[in-house]
């Protein structure tokens, strides 16, 4: 096929390298929460200023500016907060520099697309997957004057990345822009606030291995007592030993516990935050710390076993067990989910259609999970889709970061691999060459399904489009071989079974599957067919006839 873009070969995604796990804080009593809000807000104030220091050095930061912001923080908090705190602004600036650089990306993507179509005469028809002219010169004006638009934002964002200057909003810049449309968010500006505060305030400290229970800062012991070292001006509010605030509640983690646990007893590094939700009124705990890293299996190991090829839709995934050898098992699987309402609620929805999934690639006994590497970030602009303002929208609002992230997080606790595999022409070729070939009275193929077979055929290495016909293909679905054409030579091309090249007794012929002949009554459990005459003179007369049975024919 002309014009067919080169494919990138599959690829195990290497496994997750963290873990966090979250309890909430219950039964605070009235000090409680108010040595955890002046926490909060003293050490939020130190975090904005230190954040502010350095988005003020841009390029020019080093570890020489890096100390001495860490020496200035010390002094009104302690050593450990001070590095806590510098690390998170380090990390806040790093990723300000990333989604600057994919802004710039995105804008280049934009400029390119409009050139392009304002280049062409007007009304000039686009080819597939190439864009056409504008359909009216008012069009054309209009698009003109977003090109200028455009270049003008690329050129400001291209300065400003030359000269390291990023803009930060510490609590958000979508919470900040929401004051001023509190009545559409249904907030009153004292809610607002309370928000607001809440984002900015940081109560967090990052492990230590070998000190007491893997943190020096925040403190949780084995049976779930959470203390806090608080900082030098807060000291006064201590009601333990050494500055520290021990709280009234205590925490136990349902998910993971056992493993925070020997992490804690073994004085391993294990990093936490404390954080309010103000719409609930709750205070959280949440616990995180590294995993060692994890040597990725080699793709035949995770081929070994057969394949759930999985795609990826707007409502549901689209998923078909393979066997090693490509051939689809059974029906097809859907596993749906919505994606409307807040980020919360799409969030679980993910999670539970992926248990679903999980939990069946476990029953079936498979290895591995071959799903496409969908990256969207580069494809939403309206000068890519134009005028397909719902199709923006939808891949606009698919999380296919958070998706395969936790995908692979969820497989490695239940020892599956996942495969990435190159999505081009998956749901083309599975609908041409498998969609019509698997549909039956009993089962209904969808584009969907048939795009998670060829995606799964392409995570085991064998081809989408094999070149033959749809009935044999049909055959090698149901992993049945079918006749050779004329005799048992290869005159006529290879047989269509996909049997290994280790496979016992892949030369010889199909066995009859039943002794009933076309159209002849069900033999009793006892009576065996005889032999049929032959009526040539052969060296070896054979002793049976090729039966197929009404399997077969179907389709």
């Amino acid at each position: 096929m002309g014009g067919v873009r080169e494919l990138t070969a599959p690829f195990v995604v290497s496994g997750p390298c963290g873990v966090a796990v979250r309890d909430r804080l219950k039964h605070l009593t009235a000090q409680d929460e108010r040595v955890l809000r002046a926490v909060g807000a003293h050490q939020g104030a130190l975090a904005s200023r230190d954040l502010r220091a350095r988005c003020a050095d841009g390029l020019e930061h080093g570890a020489e500016s890096w100390a001495a912001r860490k020496r200035e923080l010390t002094g009104v908090s302690s050593s450990r907060i001070a590095g806590a705190i510098t690390k998170a602004t380090h990390d806040q600036w790093a990723l300000a520099r990333r989604c600057q650089a994919a802004h710039i990306q995105n804008l280049a993507a934009g400029i390119k697309a409009l050139r392009h179509r304002l280049s062409l005469p007007v009304g000039e028809k686009g080819a597939k997957r190439v864009a056409g002219g504008y359909r009216s010169k008012s069009e054309w004006f209009r698009k003109s004057r977003r090109l200028a638009a455009l270049e003008d934002r690329h050129a400001a964002a291209v300065a400003d990345w030359r000269a390291g200057r990023v803009r930060v909003v510490r609590g958000g810049k979508r919470l900040l822009n929401t004051r001023h449309h509190l009545a559409q968010a249904r907030l009153t500006e004292e809610q607002w606030r309370q928000r607001w505060e809440a984002e900015r305030w940081f109560i967090a400290a990052d492990g230590e291995s070998g000190k007491r229970f893997g943190n020096e800062t925040i403190r949780v012991t084995p049976d779930g007592e959470v203390s806090i070292k608080l900082p030098a001006p807060l000291a006064h509010l201590a009601n333990a030993r050494h500055g520290r605030y021990t709280l009234t509640s205590t925490v136990a983690f349902a998910h993971r516990g056992a493993e925070w646990a020997d992490r804690i007893a073994a004085n391993r590094a294990v990093a936490y935050r404390i954080h309010l939700d103000t719409e609930r009124g709750r205070w959280y705990l949440t616990a995180s710390w590294q995993r060692p890293l994890v040597k990725t299996v080699p793709l035949e190991p995770a081929r070994a076993r057969g394949m759930i090829g999985v795609d990826t839709n707007a409502d549901h995934f689209a998923a078909y067990l393979l066997d090693r050898h490509g051939n689809p098992v059974g029906d097809p699987h859907r596993f749906g989910y919505d994606l409307s309402g807040s980020a919360g609620h799409r969030d679980a929805q993910i999670r539970h259609a992926l248990t679903r999934l999980i939990n069946w690639a476990v029953r079936v006994g498979v290895a591995a999970i071959g799903i496409e590497d969908l990256d969207f970030t580069a494809e939403k602009t309206r000068e890519k889709h134009g005028r397909r303002k719902r199709f923006r929208q939808l891949i606009s609002g698919m999380p296919t970061g958070k998706l395969k992230a936790r995908l692979v997080s969820m497989a490695a606790e239940h020892g599956l691999s996942v495969v990435a595999v190159d999505p081009a022409y998956t749901s083309l070729w599975g609908a041409q060459h498998w969609q019509k070939p698997l549909a039956t009275p009993h089962r209904k193929m969808s584009r969907h399904d048939a795009a998670g077979i060829a995606i799964g055929r392409r995570a085991l290495g064998h081809p989408v489009r094999d070149g033959v016909s749809p009935a044999r293909t049909e055959l090698r679905a149901w992993g049945r071989t079918a006749p050779p054409p004329h005799d048992r030579s290869d005159r006529a091309g290879h047989r269509t079974a996909q049997a290994g090249p280790g496979d016992r007794g892949r030369e010889g012929t199909r066995p009859p599957a039943t002794d009933r002949p076309l159209g002849g009554p069900s033999p009793s459990g006892k009576r065996k067919r005889g032999t049929s005459a032959s009526n040539t003179v052969r060296d070896a007369p054979s002793t049976q006839r090729w039966v197929q049975d009404s399997l077969m024919h179907a389709g």
